[in-house]
């Protein structure tokens, strides 16, 4: 058992229980160090087309479904497509036996008012389609916002989605929310000098970029499979139809 090291308190200094909450995350985050191999793969992305896109569509979006279009349903769609292409991400570890999940759940890690944070989960994510996506992504956020959730919202997750970005961090290196295999960041949107490449040659452009850090489970997700999975669900975000219908 490692030892633990002394705290220093001084006269000055405050002394403050963790929650039950704050409790069981820290219990849950040290287990899962402790059990899962984690290895990260990184990639930039340009998320251009997906800015301009929201940029044109939101303000008809939310005259019509009553609900405001963020970035989050934009990204769980994508990441539900690039899981069917790559099921072996959609697994979790039980001695020495992989269990396959037959649906794609995934988990959305959302800050709570307190500091803590809960991970509420999109049942079925690859069967909604966007507008879909977008009422279940805003309910769950509002109910973990005012602590609404129910014991239901959370259980099951097959994989997890965290926005590090919201907080301005360019990316992340996040911790597997066990018994998941895999867990991704996404870094905040930035305005960057790129290399644009033309017929004409290559010139430099403002272009909107983040990162996607994809934290996975290396007794069971090799390297091969986690960057495979990464850098697809990269090609669907650079794919995205800047005319598409919402």
């Amino acid at each position: 058992m490692a030892t633990v090291a002394p705290v220093s308190v001084n006269g000055g200094d405050e002394i403050v229980e963790m929650d039950r909450m704050r409790k069981l995350i820290s219990k849950y985050m040290v287990e899962s160090v402790q059990t899962s191999a984690h290895v990260q793969s990184f990639i930039e992305v340009d998320v251009t087309n997906i800015v301009k896109w929201r940029d044109k569509v939101k303000g008809t979006f939310e005259k019509r479904e009553g609900e405001k279009l963020t970035f989050t349903p934009i990204f769980m769609e994508v990441v539900a497509k690039a899981i069917k292409d790559f099921p072996g991400i959609n697994i979790s570890v039980e001695g020495d036996y992989i269990i396959k999940k037959k649906n794609i759940n995934l988990g959305m890690a959302a800050a709570l008012p307190n500091g803590n944070l809960i991970v509420p989960v999109i049942k079925n994510a690859d069967q909604l389609n966007l507008v879909g996506m977008a009422k279940t992504v805003n309910d769950l956020a509002n109910r973990a916002r005012t602590g609404k959730l129910k014991p239901d919202d959370t259980q099951g997750g097959t994989y997890t989605v965290t926005n590090v970005g919201t907080f301005g961090s360019v990316f992340g290196t996040p911790i597997i929310n066990q018994p998941q295999v895999g867990i991704l960041a996404l870094g905040a949107i930035r305005k960057v000098p790129a290399v644009i490449e033309t017929p004409e040659g290559d010139f430099i452009g403002i272009r909107q970029k983040m990162f996607l850090s994809h934290s996975y489970d290396h007794r069971v997700v090799d390297g091969a499979l986690g960057g495979s999975f990464v850098k697809r669900v990269a090609e669907y975000l650079e794919a995205w139809d800047i005319n598409r219908d919402i």
